[in-house]
């Protein structure tokens, strides 16, 4: 039997990168899935597309009633939606640090506000937050990212304090550098690409596919018993630094 058999997914930022291999991989496996984005959904994006912008809390609450009564159940909820941002606080506007923490934090909290009654209701579920390496630890310039991610951490860990006693799993993922649409300006500068890179103790970036099989893992009920963690898929990035150079 496939893994996620009868499940109904539902997937944030389903539309390109990490989302949309979830939305792919999810879908193979044998979960009705529907991908949420506020852009278009490609040609081949599997199961039901809905237009959602996840910082619209009463659009998000309508989204989420709709797949309800559309499948009759909730099963996962992969919150994939996200930006990245450049810049210290002295170079970030508070126009620009709202905007960040509004679509990556708020939005997984209200997409996870509003699933968490059908959840209950059922009493099963899991919930998948995607978070960062830079959740984890900090990087220089990247001041609103990094809290951003910071805070899916404690989202994640309060979320499954909250409702584990209805047996809903809430774990993050912390990918490190991952070859998406939204990684392309670092694909651009090639000499801090191949830097950034190396720093993984795989000595490369990572594709979404590799962060979607983990996600499966958790919305599966393989994990079962695995809830409020925040899983790094670095190739090893957060192990430590390395200083000489690899050996040949």
């Amino acid at each position: 039997m496939a893994r996620l058999q009868d499940k109904v997914a539902v997937v944030t930022g389903g539309a390109s990168g990490i989302g949309l291999a979830c939305v792919r991989r999810f879908s193979a496996e044998g979960a009705q899935v529907v991908s949420l984005d506020v852009g278009q959904a490609p040609a081949d994006c599997p199961g039901l597309f809905m237009t959602l912008d996840v910082r619209d809390e009463e659009q998000v609450r309508q989204v989420m009633h709709e797949v309800v009564q559309r499948f009759g159940r909730l099963d996962v909820l992969v919150n994939a939606a996200g930006i990245a941002s450049h810049g210290s606080v002295t170079a970030t506007s508070t126009a620009d640090w709202q905007r960040v923490l509004d679509i990556n934090l708020t939005g997984s909290m209200l997409t996870s506000k509003h699933v968490l009654g059908q959840m209950q209701a059922q009493r099963s579920g899991s919930i998948i937050n995607i978070g960062s390496i830079f959740g984890l630890q900090g990087c220089d310039g990247n001041v609103a990212y990094n809290v951003s991610k910071g805070g899916i951490n404690q989202l994640t860990r309060s979320l499954a304090i909250d409702y584990g006693h209805a047996n809903i799993r809430v774990n993050g993922l912390c990918p490190g550098l991952i070859e998406t649409p939204m990684t392309h300006m670092v694909r651009e500068q090639q000499a801090f690409h191949d830097f950034f890179a190396s720093q993984h103790m795989l000595s490369r970036s990572g594709q979404p596919e590799e962060v979607a099989n983990v996600a499966l893992f958790l919305a599966s009920d393989e994990a079962s018993f695995v809830s409020g963690q925040m899983i790094a898929v670095d190739g090893g990035f957060s192990a430590g630094r390395r200083f000489a150079p690899p050996a040949a």
